[in-house]
């Protein structure tokens, strides 16, 4: 890392946001080891005098092997840093709990009848409240198997407006609508179920705060722009601000 840094004039902070996005594997240090090592280096780079002196400015530093990341955390932090994960879903690590829950996935719908009442869980990706719907939500959320739509009428909205609005991960009671392969879940009843995502993590963090908000409509696509630090003088790695309290997961896209 030391060698990148120094032949190619990239900055430090660059190099940071390169190893949080897991950017280092072709060096084989996954994020976690790759953020350590960029922490490691000098806040500049050496004047010209010592260009050719190898020797980090404070001595050389014991090696140290840090924990092994569990594929889960790696999916949470590829959402705060690219917003998506080609490494898994956060659904697919909680579809045990969901299957026992007696809850469909979103392939599931598409072999259940018209009118059958059903449960189905995702991310939300999209709420949508068209000017011409009267006043109907349509909510499309995302499990690994696919995508399921949902149809909130007002009544129901004013229920369970907070759920509605606020939640990242959504459970959706309700029936089978179904015209032909179009296929909509109409909603009786939702469940804020984001308190499973602390599950994704190691220690069991919660990730509550961790997923974005909807966004509301007067500020559709916003993100957080807060950035991880990272301690180092510890044989464990110590963020100033714990990546499992960043906002992770991408905004839903909402319009009216």
């Amino acid at each position: 890392m030391r060698a990148l840094w120094q032949r190619s004039g990239v900055g430090r902070a660059t190099l940071e946001r390169l190893a949080a996005a897991d950017a280092f594997r072709s060096l084989k240090l996954d994020r976690r080891q790759a953020l350590w090592e960029v922490r490691g280096l000098p806040k500049e780079l050496p004047l010209p005098l010592f260009d050719h002196a190898d020797g980090a400015d404070a001595g050389a530093e014991p090696e140290v092997t840090l924990p092994v990341m569990p594929l889960s955390e790696h999916v949470v932090n590829d959402y705060r840093t690219l917003r998506l994960s080609l490494k898994a879903h956060p659904m697919s690590f909680l579809r045990a709990r969901v299957t026992q829950a007696r809850i469909k996935s979103c392939a599931d719908l598409r072999a259940s009848r018209d009118g059958a009442r059903v449960s189905v869980a995702g991310v939300v990706l999209v709420r949508q409240r068209p000017g011409s719907a009267q006043g109907v939500v349509f909510m499309t959320i995302e499990d690994e198997t696919g995508v399921a739509n949902s149809v909130i009428w007002p009544n129901v909205l004013e229920r369970e407006r907070i759920v509605v609005m606020g939640a990242r991960l959504v459970v959706v009671h309700g029936r089978v609508q179904r015209h032909e392969d179009i296929i909509h879940v109409v909603a009786e009843r939702l469940d804020d179920r984001s308190d499973w995502l602390r599950l994704l993590t190691e220690d069991g963090e919660t990730l509550s705060t961790a997923l974005a908000h909807a966004d509301h409509v007067k500020h559709p696509g916003g993100e957080d722009g807060r950035e991880l630090k990272a301690e180092r003088g510890h044989p464990r790695w110590h963020p100033r601000r714990h990546p499992r309290a960043e906002r992770i997961i991408p905004k839903s896209r909402d319009f009216h």
